[in-house]
C-alpha cells in the first residue's frame, strides 16, 4: 500500500491540534507559506471534523485525520476530506474501513507482532509511535532488519534537535511532529511563526536526505 507514502512525501508530517475552527484557515496558510502543504489534523477536539472540511476545501493543502481510534471516525473524517488516516495503534476495523473507503491508513506499531499484523493486512507503512519512549532510533533501526521493505513514520517526542536522528534512516520514510505548530502558537494566533518553524523544518529535513544510512 504504497500509496500512503503520498501524503508523506514532504518527509514531515506536522500533528496538529485545533481547538476552534476559526483556526484551520490561517493555519493552514501558514503552513503552505512555509512550504509544508501537508497536516494531520488529529480527532481529539470537537473542531477536528469542520477543521479538516475547512482545509480540505482550500485545495492547496493535503490534510488527513489523525487518533482515529474506532470505523466510524473513519466515516466522519472522510466524509470531511481527510485524504489519509491516522491512527495511534493497529485496528483491524479501522484499517478495514480505510480500505472500503480507498483511503491510505497509517496505522501504529512499535512491535514485531504489531508489524506482521500490519503486514498481513496488506501494509507496508506504520505509525512508530511513541517514538521517543519507544526506543527511538536504535528501535527503528532494529525492527528495520527482520522486516526488509517496511516503513516507519516515527512520531512523538521528536523536534528540530533530532529530526535528522531519524530522518537519515533510509526505512523512515517521514516523521511526524507538533514543533511548528503546536496548541501555544495557534492560540495565540501566531502563523508567521508556523511559517518560520515550518520553513526551518523543510530545511533540516532536506539537509538530512544527504545523510541517509
Amino acid at each position: 500500500m504504497t500509496d500512503v507514502l503520498t501524503p508523506l512525501a514532504y518527509r514531515i508530517v506536522p500533528v496538529v491540534v485545533l481547538d476552534e475552527v476559526e483556526d484551520a484557515d490561517p493555519l493552514a496558510a501558514a503552513l503552505v507559506a512555509g512550504g509544508l502543504p501537508v497536516a494531520e489534523v488529529t480527532f481529539r477536539t470537537p473542531a477536528a471534523r469542520d477543521a479538516i472540511q475547512v482545509m480540505a476545501e482550500r485545495g492547496d493543502i493535503l490534510v488527513g485525520a489523525g487518533t482515529i481510534l474506532t470505523a466510524h471516525q473513519v466515516d466522519a473524517a472522510v466524509a470531511a476530506g481527510a485524504s489519509f488516516v491516522v491512527s495511534p495503534g493497529f485496528s483491524s476495523a479501522v484499517v478495514e474501513r480505510c480500505a472500503e473507503h480507498g483511503v491510505p491508513v497509517l496505522p501504529g506499531a512499535v512491535t514485531a507482532t504489531e508489524i506482521q499484523a500490519a503486514l498481513e493486512a496488506g501494509l507496508d507503512v506504520v505509525k512508530f509511535f511513541p517514538a521517543a519512549t519507544s526506543g527511538g532510533p536504535a528501535a527503528i533501526r532494529a525492527l528495520a532488519a527482520p522486516f526488509p521493505g517496511l516503513r516507519f513514520v516515527p512520531t512523538g517526542g521528536i523536534g528540530a534537535d533530532n529530526l535528522a536522528d531519524y530522518l537519515t534512516i533510509d526505512a523512515v520514510a517521514a516523521v511526524g511532529g507538533s514543533w511548528m505548530v503546536s496548541r501555544s502558537l495557534i492560540s495565540a494566533g501566531s502563523f508567521a511563526e508556523v511559517s518560520r518553524l515550518a520553513r526551518e523544518a523543510v530545511g533540516l529535513a532536506n539537509a538530512a536526505a544527504t545523510g541517509r544510512q
